[in-house]
């Protein structure tokens, strides 16, 4: 077999100077930790009428996946706020998680600062800026996570404290269970999918070698509605390539029309399928058919199958992988995968606008 870049750990090392694949390899060690650091956190907000967490691009992936996670599990409703504000009816019964990572996203200051004045519940979940000050100077709950990292990359600390603390306020049980699940899974799927193991050996080095040239598409359902959003991310962001998510059974509902006379064009793509071997008898019958149906057009489709029995291991497994190949991608095609250019130019131009200073000057009247 041809030597790869990806069995060469002296040209990885050179590629990816930041070391992303040492936080796939290390995954069950940040969950564990995020779900100690959520565990210490003191929560004494009365029953949520609803819950909304808001963020922006990797603090708010972890909403997604809450989302998925609760929804046969909690009787309030779940939001994603992606926004300046919150959504008309948030107000005293509601649960208001603001996650930003840096603590300085604009977006998530707006709606923490929003959230503040309609008297919500409010959780904070950050590694410090802003967000924390104004959290501590309020009195306001807030969990402080390790900083240094890609957003991105700090996922288990922006998702896996939303259900820990989701527990604490009674709508839920069973989360300690199922974080120790997720814990020991990761371990095994990180373990065969490690930068030591060979490509003829490892799925995620496979899967990037196959899929390397192409535009994926990730396809998940329920459950893996947002792990097929992260894996999507996660190739916008490492790999800095194109690539699209969609979800069953709605994609059968107008994305299969799109591979119908797709001809030439199909060589261009691939179809990544989450599969889970406990799939509902009416979805797996749906995503076969879709499958054979794009197959036939010449669409060269792959499928990844969860491991676990809880939701969070189901889920943490096919998240792993994605971040696994995403990484594994980049070093096929030279690229370096930690720095994101096009958003930190965004931010700084952004920056300019003055709003963070304004909203600065609305909390300190609040803190007085």
């Amino acid at each position: 077999m041809k030597k790869t870049v990806l069995d060469d750990m002296n040209e990885i090392l050179k590629i990816d100077r930041s070391n992303m694949l040492a936080h796939c390899a290390n995954c069950s060690k940040h969950y564990e930790q995020a779900a100690t650091l959520a565990k210490e956190t003191l929560l004494d907000y009365p029953r949520p009428e609803a819950v909304i967490v808001a963020g922006m691009g990797g603090s708010a992936i972890g909403g997604e996946l809450f989302k998925d996670w609760s929804r046969d599990k909690l009787a309030v409703p779940v939001e994603i706020c992606r926004e300046y504000s919150l959504p008309a009816y948030a107000g005293k019964g509601t649960l208001v998680f603001v996650v930003s990572y840096s603590g300085e996203t604009e977006e998530s200051l707006s709606v923490f600062l929003d959230a503040v004045k309609r008297k919500c519940s409010v959780v904070a979940i950050g590694s410090g800026g802003l967000l924390l000050e104004f959290a501590e100077k309020l009195g306001l709950p807030y969990v402080r996570v390790p900083s240094g990292m890609a957003p991105r990359a700090a996922l288990p600390y922006l998702f896996i404290p939303l259900p820990v603390l989701m527990e604490k306020t009674g709508l839920v049980k069973g989360v300690s269970s199922e974080v120790s699940e997720a814990i020991k899974i990761l371990r095994q799927v990180s373990d065969l999918n490690r930068p030591e193991i060979p490509l003829e050996e490892n799925f995620s080095k496979t899967l990037a070698t196959d899929i390397c040239e192409t535009i994926p598409v990730i396809y998940g359902f329920g459950l893996y509605r947002a792990a097929a959003q992260r894996f999507k991310t996660q190739l916008n962001e490492n790999s800095k390539i194109p690539a699209k998510w969609e979800f069953f059974p709605e994609l059968d509902h107008n994305e299969i029309v799109g591979w119908e006379n797709a001809e030439k064009l199909a060589r261009f793509f691939s179809v990544i399928l989450i599969r889970d071997k406990f799939e509902p008898k009416a979805l797996r019958q749906r995503i076969e058919v879709t499958s054979e149906l794009i197959a036939a057009k010449s669409v060269r489709t792959f499928k990844v199958q969860v491991s676990g029995k809880g939701s969070l291991a189901k889920m943490s497994s096919a998240i792993c992988v994605g971040d696994f190949v995403s990484v594994y991608l980049a070093l096929l095609r030279g690229i370096d995968p930690t720095p994101v250019k096009t958003i930190t130019a965004l931010k700084e131009r952004l920056g300019q606008t003055g709003l963070k200073a304004k909203i600065r000057r609305e909390l300190e009247r609040l803190v007085r």
